[in-house]
């Protein structure tokens, strides 16, 4: 066992039953292409079962990581373990752990959706049956037909199914959805949502952070090589710490200053004549807001409610990490 291999075992038997051990690993790590770093230092781990987002602009760095984890690319400096080894020197055995959706890809010409399977069955050791690999992924009625002949959202699906075939613990997928239609996105959600009933530890790079939020477990933000946050959804960059705005518009004979007194200093004035009130406690102030108008007698119909949204956090994370690189 190499010297990397090694600490990442001494890591996982650090971890404890406390929470799941992790499957990845990395420490320092830095990609340099001349004097451009595309990644600036960053240090992750994935831990086994979850579903893991990489979030960042194109440029970010995710491919490069991703790359660099799969075995696939070189890195300048640092530490990664993946499974349990090097993936830069890791032998066949641990590749057949491994399964990867790569950003494009073409289906074999002239083969049927089984073909293909079966084709990529006969490179495993011990590869999962085709015909249930077939069904997992949504593909039966399409069993017989050409790979070539197949929509983009079914091209997906046998891209997802020939990553399975292997019976991988662990599966990359490299913005699986770009270029999808609204439906083909959702069908390809379901078939990455059941990857984690199966088990599967997967690490997904992805720009659209509605598909993070639905599907992720943790999220890592890069931009400009570096990693400017992580956490779930929910918690990302400090969203569950950060204030609500809840607005609303009073009837004309009803002044601001008549709010209760705990809700005047939290409003400042908005667009067309509406009231913003900044919450750290929506719920207290929905209710306190909601008895104060029922007790004068009148209804407030435009009142909204806006939690920041994981875009807006995103958003506020990224940019201006990319506007400070690019000075």
């Amino acid at each position: 066992m190499d010297s990397i291999s090694e600490e990442c075992a001494v890591n996982q038997a650090a971890t404890g039953s406390a929470q799941p051990e992790p499957v990845v690993s990395v420490r320092g790590l830095v990609k340099r292409y001349g004097s451009r770093e595309a990644v600036a230092g960053i240090d992750l781990e994935v831990r086994r079962g979850e579903i893991f987002a990489c979030l960042g602009p194109n440029g970010a760095g995710k491919t490069t990581t991703v790359e660099i984890l799969e075995g696939f690319g070189q890195r300048t400096e640092g530490q990664v373990c993946v499974l349990g080894h090097d993936p830069a020197t890791a032998g066949g055995a641990w590749r057949d752990r491994v399964g990867v959706v790569l950003q494009e890809s073409e289906p074999e010409p002239g083969l049927t959706v089984r073909e293909s399977l079966a084709l990529y069955a006969g490179f495993y050791r011990a590869p999962r049956d085709v015909d249930e690999t077939i069904a997992l992924v949504g593909l039966t009625e399409q069993a017989g037909t050409l790979g070539t002949r197949l929509s983009g959202g079914q091209r997906r699906r046998l891209d997802f199914a020939l990553a399975l075939i292997g019976d991988p613990e662990l599966i990359f997928l490299d913005e699986p959805t770009t270029g999808f239609d609204p439906s083909a996105r959702r069908a390809a959600w379901e078939v990455i949502a059941g990857l984690r009933q199966l088990g599967k530890t997967v690490v997904l790079t992805t720009h659209y952070m509605d598909e993070a939020e639905h599907l992720a477990d943790r999220i890592t933000v890069l931009s400009a090589g570096r990693i400017v946050a992580e956490g779930t959804p929910a918690t990302l960059g400090g969203r569950h710490h950060m204030t609500t705005a809840i607005s609303f518009t009073l009837p004309d004979h009803v002044p601001a200053h008549d709010l209760p007194p705990g809700l005047s200093p939290l409003t400042e004035p908005g667009p067309g004549g509406s009231i913003v009130m900044q919450s750290k406690s929506p719920l207290v102030h929905l209710q306190m807001l909601g008895k104060w108008a029922l007790s004068r007698g009148f209804d407030l119909p435009d009142l909204d409610v806006h939690r920041p949204t994981l875009e807006e956090v995103y958003l506020s994370l990224s940019e201006p990490a990319s506007r400070k690189d690019q000075q």
